[in-house]
């Protein structure tokens, strides 16, 4: 006989991110895999968020607690209604020899989270891994997004029991009597000089504007960094820090730091601006602009 090694070609990598949507919403991502052997190959699909050791598993301290390097878990946030966020069709089947097999992968967040995700695994005979990758997504209430610089966010949902709807009725009457309120979030850029260097250390935020079926009109988002004369002073030079967007679009603001000649390099400079977003509502965001020299 002749011994035969599966051969095959993935059209993704190690990460399937789908990227930010309306919470409610969803989005769908193609995979596809050729089979590049001369023999037929049995495939079917595992995600480990439908694992049935699952519940053992995370009986454990949170990798964010653990690892710096780690920031979210191999299954983030799943959903409130108990239905996969991430779902994978066909989920078994054959690969004939030369021929592909698409893959679809369908994204339906219920809530908005910042950290869903989950790990694919391609079995071949039902225990050879051909191919795994990591998929991750994000959802938001709001049809805009921001993001950018160091986290400074906990990678997981919290436990606290979720109001009730007789509260949340009178929450929501609030909102409708006082309007729109800002929600103030916090970013942090971190920008690192290298001693002597002819470049300046560069940083940026992305700021989104999705684009839904869900969402009736097509208003543009606004957005405003406000500089101001402490972040010129410290050596901090702003590109595109204002702008508007249409739904799927996405602008940088670009960010660049000289040291300036009397800086101390034992007091790093630490500058704060407000960055404004306007889209249905108004959110604020303060921006942390933090530098620092290397050695080279």
């Amino acid at each position: 006989g002749h011994g035969v090694v599966p051969s095959t070609e993935c059209s993704v990598g190690e990460v399937l991110d789908m990227g930010y949507v309306m919470a409610g919403d969803t989005v769908t991502a193609t995979v596809k895999i050729k089979n590049t052997s001369n023999l037929t190959l049995p495939f079917s699909i595992q995600l480990e968020s439908l694992s049935p050791t699952r519940d053992r598993d995370r009986q454990k301290i949170p990798s964010f607690l653990t690892s710096s390097l780690q920031r979210t878990e191999i299954v983030g946030t799943q959903n409130y209604n108990g239905f996969s966020v991430f779902r994978v069709s066909p989920m078994e089947g054959k690969i004939e020899a030369g021929s592909s097999q698409d893959f679809v992968v369908t994204f339906s967040p219920d809530h908005e989270s910042l950290y869903y995700s989950d790990h694919l695994k391609v079995l071949f005979f039902g225990k050879q891994t051909a191919h795994e990758f990591h998929l991750k997504g994000a959802a938001r209430d709001h049809p805009m997004f921001v993001e950018g610089g160091v986290p400074l966010d906990v990678p997981v949902e919290s436990l606290a029991v979720t109001p009730s709807v007789a509260l949340q009725e009178r929450v929501d009457l609030v909102a409708v009597c006082l309007g729109p309120q800002e929600a103030v979030r916090s970013l942090l850029l971190l920008l690192e000089y290298v001693e002597g260097s002819a470049k300046p250390a560069r940083a940026e935020i992305t700021i989104g504007a999705m684009q839904s079926p869900l969402l009736a009109a097509k208003k543009a988002v606004e957005f405003s960094l406000d500089g101001g004369a402490e972040l010129q002073r410290a050596g901090f030079a702003l590109d595109g820090p204002k702008g508007a967007l249409e739904r799927g679009q996405q602008r940088r603001i670009g960010v660049s730091w000289v040291p300036p000649a009397d800086l101390q390099t034992s007091d790093p400079p630490l500058v704060s601006a407000l960055l404004t977003v306007k889209g249905d509502i108004t959110e604020s965001y303060q921006v942390l602009f933090m530098a620092r020299v290397l050695s080279a």
